[in-house]
């Protein structure tokens, strides 16, 4: 790969997680206007005739009986899971203490492939998936004055996550990406319809409401779109460390949309997070292997329905 191929996917990788983090500050926006089961629904009805166009165009949508596969199962009850806890924490937390959370989502399935794979993993990466999770604990501090429950809500996220990503990588090669991301939606909007009396009932729709949204689900199908650029473009290896940026863009957001300011424990537990996942991936290209940190780049494992 050349340098200029590697800046170029690494440029690509940061705006597809500006496109994830804007998603989630619209998502946020809304959530004293309707609760998350109708977001969900509403969100990813637009987002299911997206990306179905994409797929139909594409002939992913041939042999839908594939989507019988127990992978593909494992992987959209995984997707339903993590969307739903994501935006139940999204609407009560700081979106910046959401998103580093979310960041030890690579951590989490290094240790998924480790222990459900029996993939690899040196003392090395065990110790930054240790280490990663102490972070995840410093910005949920549990039992300390400041706690919220709805932090281990953003853990359990990352946990169905992780089964989701693991999943992905037994799915049999034969089933285009864009297939599964069109079963994922269909799940996760079905979901949401079913969450919608439980979580507080509908509400009516605004037509600004309708087009946030929408383009909600724009920047969904923005980010998965840069991801498939940016490991198409540059050394997945070189470009995977710029999938953090998205705690920096979350930040960003947060303080002047919503004006949340990171607190002190939160900035040094996402630092500690941030700081394990690219000890592993250095790790990871001493050993001259593409392990789990560095694959969670791949399309195959984009944050579909978050």
């Amino acid at each position: 790969m050349s340098s200029s191929a590697n800046l170029r996917g690494a440029l690509f990788m940061a705006v597809s997680m500006a496109g994830f983090a804007s998603n989630d500050a619209i998502v946020k926006s809304l959530a004293g206007q309707m609760n998350m089961g109708q977001v969900m629904a509403v969100r990813g009805l637009f987002a299911t005739v997206l990306i179905g166009l994409l797929a139909w165009r594409a002939g992913a949508l041939a042999a839908p009986k594939r989507l019988l596969h127990p992978m593909v199962l494992l992987r959209t009850a995984g997707e339903i899971g993590a969307t739903t806890f994501f935006l139940l924490a999204l609407a009560r937390l700081p979106i910046a203490n959401v998103s580093a959370v979310l960041q030890a989502l690579p951590l989490a399935v290094t240790m998924g492939a480790a222990l459900v794979l029996g993939e690899p993993v040196g003392w090395r990466r065990w110790l930054a998936i240790g280490l990663g999770f102490l972070g995840v604990l410093i910005v949920v501090r549990p039992g300390f004055e400041g706690f919220d429950a709805y932090a281990l809500l953003a853990l359990v996220s990352v946990l169905f996550a992780a089964t989701r990503d693991i999943a992905t990588r037994r799915v049999p090669a034969e089933i285009p990406s864009l297939m599964l991301s069109s079963a994922s939606a269909i799940a996760v909007t079905l979901a949401g319809a079913a969450l919608v009396t439980p979580f507080g009932g509908w509400q009516p729709v605004a037509p600004t409401s309708a087009a946030m949204l929408l383009g909600a689900a724009v920047l969904l199908l923005f980010g998965y779109q840069f991801i498939i650029m940016a490991v198409r473009e540059g050394d997945i290896a070189f470009v995977a460390p710029f999938r953090y940026t998205a705690l920096l863009w979350s930040i960003l957001l947060g303080m002047l949309v919503f004006g949340e300011i990171p607190d002190g424990p939160m900035l040094t537990g996402a630092a500690i997070i941030v700081g394990s996942g690219l000890y592993a991936l250095y790790r990871e290209r001493r050993v001259g292997r593409l392990q789990p940190v560095t694959r969670s780049t791949d399309a195959g494992m984009a944050p579909d329905g978050l």
